[in-house]
């Protein structure tokens, strides 16, 4: 079953709001302008007086992007027209599993990208865009990372203007903002000027569900939640501040590699460490020293790994 992130938003506001919500562009390599597109809009009308709640779920997985530009990117108009997606994942760490990291882009007889190959050029986290040869002052493209909602659609959530004949890699980043405002999906809109008082929902740590509430003074309250594994195997929703408890240090026991959660703080062995924020990092058959926060570790092996989850044992 495929993770999904769902935000929750409910409107305290003593009238009518409209709610967009957007994705933190990526990193991508070469430093070029990179624009950001809004990714749902809707109308909501005040708790008090309706008990509505506006659902955004989409699925976590990466997707390569490029899209036909009609004009050059501007703020407020939709970033393009044809447009292609791949599936695709990112680069591990050092040691990981290879993965299908690299889609090609082609411009003749139509836009598309290939089926996504394994290549060792991408950066850890990233995956790479090949853009063919092309005539830039006949035709434009945008290239970037692309998400897709429950109901199936796919927008292209963060860009560059593609260069022909090179190698675009994107280093996606799971943090999203909710904002009022009226950005249909796919409009490009200001990232800077609307996160700086935006809600923020920051998926790394492993997070899949957000409550987020507006409140009457313009500010936000925001409770992130986890889903986690109980000791008997149940699934249950963890608020945010107790669904972190573990750390996953290097072997030598000097650095964090990444953080997660052990149900009801039980580390003895096996310790399936769930919710990680640094999945990729972790390595089947890497020596890590293990433990509560702050607490003191254990040396162990990873002995398996499914998703952002991973079970140590010495």
């Amino acid at each position: 079953m495929a993770t999904t992130i769902t935000i929750n938003v409910q409107n305290n506001s003593p009238s009518l709001q409209n709610f967009f919500f957007f994705q933190q562009p990526a990193i991508y390599t070469g430093g070029p302008e990179v624009y950001t597109n809004s990714l749902y809009s809707q109308a909501l009308l005040p708790y008090a007086t309706s008990g509505a709640i506006l659902t955004f779920s989409l699925i976590l997985q990466d997707y390569a992007g490029v899209q036909q530009q009609v004009t050059p990117p501007t703020v407020g108009k939709p970033s393009g027209q044809l447009s292609a997606t791949q599936a695709i994942n990112v680069t591990p760490a050092a040691g990981g599993t290879p993965t299908k990291n690299t889609t090609t882009m082609t411009v003749t007889p139509s836009l598309g990208l290939s089926s996504p190959v394994s290549t060792s050029g991408p950066q850890a986290g990233s995956f790479r865009i090949i853009t063919p040869v092309y005539n830039p002052t006949l035709e434009n493209y945008n290239a970037g990372s692309a998400l897709q909602t429950l109901t199936g659609g796919v927008t292209l959530s963060n860009f560059v203007t593609a260069q022909p004949n090179t190698n675009l890699d994107c280093q996606p980043i799971r943090i999203f903002y909710v904002q009022t405002g009226n950005y249909t999906a796919g409009t490009v809109m200001n990232f800077t000027a609307s996160s700086a008082t935006a809600a923020v929902c920051d998926a790394t740590p492993g997070y899949s569900s957000f409550s987020v509430v507006y409140n009457a003074d313009g500010t936000w309250t925001i409770k992130p939640f986890a889903v986690v594994r109980a000791a008997d195997g149940r699934g249950r929703l963890v608020e945010g501040t107790t669904a972190t408890n573990a750390e996953v240090l290097n072997e030598a026991g000097t650095a964090t590699i990444s953080t997660g959660y052990v149900a009801d703080g039980n580390f003895n062995p096996p310790i399936l460490v769930q919710n990680l924020s640094h999945a990729a990092a972790i390595n089947v058959l890497g020596e890590y020293q293990v433990g509560p926060i702050g607490g003191p570790k254990i040396g162990t092996t990873c002995i398996d790994k499914q998703g952002t989850s991973a079970t140590f044992a010495p």
